[in-house]
């Protein structure tokens, strides 16, 4: 794709031809970009941390099978310049050795802060009440991004009674701490750099990603963008490194038309759940559905001898088997049945949810069935 560049006027021009394309010539039911693509390289970074929690009240670690909650906070006291007596096992219950992870989002800055996530990794029952100590959040790279510290917030809570007899709300182990941590460190970022603008769609779709190279080539001008694959459109980006944040600002404003989904259907066969997607349609077929019902009941005679005879009592045991056929009942499914069609004829012989799914499987086994079918 050979590179075009372009100076501040030329690029004030496009930019202002993109936005009154965009609301003089937008299609129907047309989509903006930044809602069906995401630019490559501006994404989140998970950050992980190891810490303690502290003023529990009772609820925290038992440190004869959780030692490192001892361990840790034995190690922060000699940090601090608190040095327990050697062989010193202190039993704490307020104490809870805890794991961490929070998200650090694209361009985050030192100063911003973060939500953080704390989970128990002990047996403490509880974390409510308590606080977290300073605790470093590092990266892949092992490198600390952040420092959390503060309250936790807990939307549960348990309550044990000295028989064993216990009462909990969700989840009373795990906690958040809103703006619990503060960023340190800024992540390398090249995108003012790079060669080319990638757009990755969220959902692959050569369709999508054709006509999102479209749009783009006829607001700003052709040749910008071609769709690289089913996921990837490359766009080129402004010769001045300052423009790239109005550039993609203005990117993704434009609107596109979104391809229709694939056929599909998704099927939850614990639950009996399924979802039929717009396009699903099936051959002619002709589909019965009945129920057969079989009962088995176990049950034993006893066989008693006679007054003042020699016999023994016998325990024979005697099973009883029913099979109950149930009205087989057929409906027929003409060439392009629509979603709507298959869903009456279902209703129409009483078949439920858990049948539905059977239907679709042996339509697909058929290969009478024009769409994906997807088992979760």
């Amino acid at each position: 794709m050979a590179k075009r560049n372009y100076g501040m006027d030329t690029l004030r021009l496009l930019l202002g031809l993109a936005l009154a394309v965009g609301l003089m010539a937008a299609p129907a039911h047309a989509e903006r970009i930044k809602d069906l693509a995401g630019v490559e390289g501006v994404r989140g970074n998970p950050l992980v941390g190891y810490g303690l929690v502290v003023g529990l009240d009772g609820s925290g670690d038992r440190t004869t099978q959780a030692p490192f909650t001892t361990q840790s906070l034995a190690s922060m006291l000699a940090r601090l310049g608190v040095t327990l007596p050697p062989g010193t096992n202190p039993q704490l219950k307020n104490v809870a050795a805890v794991a961490l992870h929070a998200e650090l989002p694209a361009f985050a800055k030192p100063g911003q802060k973060i939500d953080v996530t704390v989970s128990s990794i002990g047996n403490a029952s509880s974390l409510r009440g308590g606080s977290l100590l300073l605790t470093p959040l590092r990266g892949a790279d092992g490198n600390v991004y952040a420092v959390a510290q503060g309250t936790l917030v807990v939307g549960g809570f348990g309550v044990e009674g000295r028989d064993g007899s216990r009462v909990s709300l969700n989840v009373p182990s795990a906690g958040r701490i809103p703006n619990g941590a503060m960023v340190e460190r800024v992540v390398p970022n090249d995108l003012a750099s790079r060669d080319a603008i990638r757009l990755n769609l969220h959902q692959g779709d050569f369709r999508t990603a054709q006509n999102i190279a479209g749009a783009i080539n006829r607001t700003l001008g052709s040749g910008l963008a071609v769709a690289v694959d089913a996921v990837t459109v490359e766009v080129q980006p402004p010769r001045n490194p300052s423009q790239t944040v109005a550039y993609i600002a203005a990117l993704q404003d434009i609107e596109v038309q979104a391809a229709q989904a694939a056929a599909r259907v998704v099927v939850n066969a614990r639950t009996g759940t399924v979802v039929i997607g717009q396009n699903v349609k099936v051959h002619p077929a002709a589909v019965t559905h009945g129920s057969l019902s079989v009962t088995i009941r176990e049950r034993f005679d006893v066989s008693q001898p006679q007054p003042f005879g020699e016999g023994e009592t016998v325990v024979t045991p005697r099973t009883d088997i029913a099979v109950e056929q149930g009205d087989g009942r057929m409906f027929l499914l003409e060439g392009g049945t629509t979603l709507d069609a298959i869903v009456r004829a279902v209703n129409s012989v009483g078949a439920a949810p858990g049948d539905l799914v059977a239907i679709l499987e042996a339509l697909k086994q058929a290969g009478a069935l024009r769409a994906e079918l997807v088992v979760i």
